[in-house]
């Protein structure tokens, strides 16, 4: 009798003790699962309790068996309820959380249900599941698990968009890319001088008889004769101008930055095609081509190259008593005199040097590249003697809303202006020519 009283005694101790079904870890999806999630919860805390006087009840049971021999029924019948309660419990707790987990599992495949490059629903797999359904793990295992295999992982998010794609932050420049601009050179190499008029007057000599000599004594020289001639160039303006929205102009920050730098190089582009070529028509300047000397070959010296047309400029340059100090050259005649070879077998270069790197050079003089100048022509000499360029008004960039209709139509003309004007003192003191050999 009594064994068979301590025996579930001690088999009610031991269930007391076992832990119970464990809840769902995560967060329900919806309303239902939340309510789930809560009555779990409450379940749980009456089964800890339920636990908790069970395992002092059987505890109290055994210490009555051992002092009495005997358990009361009042005892026992407490110790059989607890043990129902607890029983029903554990049941319901086991309930709830296969239905908790029913419901995550559902939402979990309508989260990761995603469509497959054919157009196609395909369902999230676990790890497990994957691996399992792979083809190349099935062809791995027949070949008796020999080698590496390797996996594609399906379902990730991608660049693709739709995917991870929208979320990719790109880095944007704000400088903006400009068109090429000329490397502009012709100004540099002349006197550059300023005026507070609208026109320059300057005195240049146009005559010298020179009748010096050696004189005998009580006889008298020989007169010489010098002449001047006043010459007067008129200040010339080079402008242009665009039209704004105040909107535009306002919104994009960069704008009148970049403006201001376009148009202050057109302003300098237009100078520099005045300064070479004006015909000193209109309001055009009176430019360096027209009014230096034509090329006239010395005789008796080579005249087949480039090089050698170039020196001849030079030695006229000198007779006129200048000293030339640049050659000013379009890019493709440049190009030319260095590509130029000693020719028959000899492939080596006459003048130029692939592995120098060194400013422009021939002959001792500068050589200015431009693409103002014209392909095939030329001009060399002592610039900064022959002319010099004055500033009446260097560039202004002015912006104003009243032009035209702009007050009523919220524009803006941005306007870019300088005053100049070129001053040949010298003319003799350049050369020019072309590349044109008969």
């Amino acid at each position: 009798m009594k064994k068979s009283i301590i025996m579930p005694m001690i088999a009610l101790s031991a269930l007391a003790a076992l832990p119970r079904p464990s809840g769902v870890v995560g967060m329900p999806l919806n309303d239902v699962g939340q309510d789930t999630a809560k009555l779990l919860v409450e379940v749980n805390t009456k089964l800890d309790k339920v636990s908790d006087d069970l395992k002092a009840s059987a505890d109290d049971a055994l210490k009555q068996q051992a002092k009495a021999g005997d358990l009361s029924k009042e005892t026992k019948a407490a110790t059989d309820k607890l043990l129902s309660d607890q029983t029903e419990l554990s049941k319901s707790v086991t309930a709830l959380t296969d239905k908790l987990e029913a419901l995550e599992t559902k939402n979990t495949d309508v989260l990761q249900s995603i469509v497959d490059g054919n157009g196609k629903t395909s369902k999230a797999q676990s790890l497990g599941q994957a691996v399992a359904a792979d083809e190349k793990i099935k062809a791995f295992l027949e070949n008796g698990a020999g080698g590496a295999c390797i996996l594609n992982v399906s379902n990730a998010i991608t660049t693709a968009a739709g995917s991870g794609g929208g979320l990719i932050q790109h880095p944007e420049e704000l400088v903006p890319v400009r068109m090429p601009r000329r490397r502009l050179s012709i100004r540099q190499l002349l006197t550059i001088g300023s005026t507070g008029s609208d026109s320059v007057h300057y005195r240049k000599q146009t005559l010298r008889t020179d009748n010096t000599g050696m004189v005998a004594e009580t006889v008298a020289s020989l007169a010489s004769e010098l002449g001047w001639t006043k010459a007067v160039e008129r200040v010339k303006k080079v402008g242009t101008h665009i039209n704004i929205s105040e909107e535009t102009m306002a919104d994009a920050d960069q704008l009148q930055s970049e403006i201001d730098s376009e148009l202050r190089y057109m302003l300098d582009l237009e100078e520099e095609k005045q300064l070479l070529a004006g015909d000193n028509v209109g309001e055009n300047l009176d430019g360096l081509i027209p009014n230096a000397p034509a090329f006239v070959a010395a005789a008796g010296l080579p005249n087949t190259t480039r090089i050698d047309r170039l020196r001849l400029a030079c030695l006229q340059v000198a007779l006129a008593d200048y000293i030339a100090t640049a050659f000013v050259l379009n890019p493709l005649d440049w190009a030319g005199i260095e590509m130029l070879k000693v020719g028959g077998t000899d492939e080596r270069y006459v003048f130029g040097n692939p592995h120098a790197v060194a400013t422009p050079v021939l002959w001792g003089k500068d050589v200015a590249e431009s693409n103002t100048m014209t392909a095939n022509e030329w001009l060399t000499g002592d610039l900064e003697m022959a002319a010099t360029l004055y500033d009446r008004n260097q560039t202004e960039i002015l912006i104003s809303s009243e032009h035209d209709q702009n007050f009523v139509e919220d524009m803006l003309t941005v306007k870019g202006r300088k005053r100049i004007t070129l001053a040949n003192k010298r003319p003799a003191a350049m050369v020019t020519g072309d590349f044109t050999f008969v």
